[in-house]
């Protein structure tokens, strides 16, 4: 009987310091990003205007998109200081959205990424650049002014990239 009587005393021990330990919070899992269409993407660059931008346009089945990205996201976090704002717009279909989750949290990009509304692909992607065909990856770079100061078509080497970058900071295109 006493050797009952301790136990269920140490269960209660345990059970009242296991309740009185602090919590630890649980982070939120990460949104989805935020979709977007031709008119909600002319917003956004609106939200940027002042600030020299590199747009890039990417998504989980293009190989060189995941080969570019993660230098992406080092040029983004090497020309902060100087002002470079990037974002990311992801092009994969809503099939793809547990991939698309994967590919950001294995990653862990410094900038904020959108992803496309489904619906007309060819009215998006000439609203955005005139003759672009939609083939990835993509970026597009924006001066202060708000208008295309470049861009570069199908995987950029790092030396392209800063090139651009470069110039696009140089010029202050105001």
């Amino acid at each position: 009987m006493r050797i009952r009587t301790v136990f269920v005393v140490l269960c209660l021990l345990a059970a009242a310091t296991t309740l009185a330990a602090p919590q630890t919070p649980k982070t939120a899992a990460p949104r989805d990003p935020e979709m977007i269409d031709l008119q909600a993407y002319q917003k956004l660059l609106g939200q940027y205007h002042g600030k020299p931008l590199l747009v890039n346009f990417w998504a989980t089945w293009c190989e060189p998109c995941r080969h570019e990205y993660p230098m992406l996201n080092e040029l983004a976090k090497q020309y902060a200081p100087q002002g470079l704002k990037v974002v990311g717009v992801s092009l994969d279909d809503d099939g793809d959205l547990i991939l698309m989750r994967r590919f950001l949290a294995r990653y862990k990009p410094v900038f904020p990424n959108y992803r496309k509304k489904a619906g007309e692909m060819a009215t998006f992607t000439q609203g955005i650049l005139p003759g672009w065909s939609g083939s990835l990856p993509v970026s597009i770079l924006y001066g202060k002014d708000g208008q295309q100061a470049g861009h570069v078509l199908g995987e950029g080497t790092r030396e392209t990239y800063e090139a651009a970058i470069q110039k696009l900071l140089a010029s202050g295109s105001n």
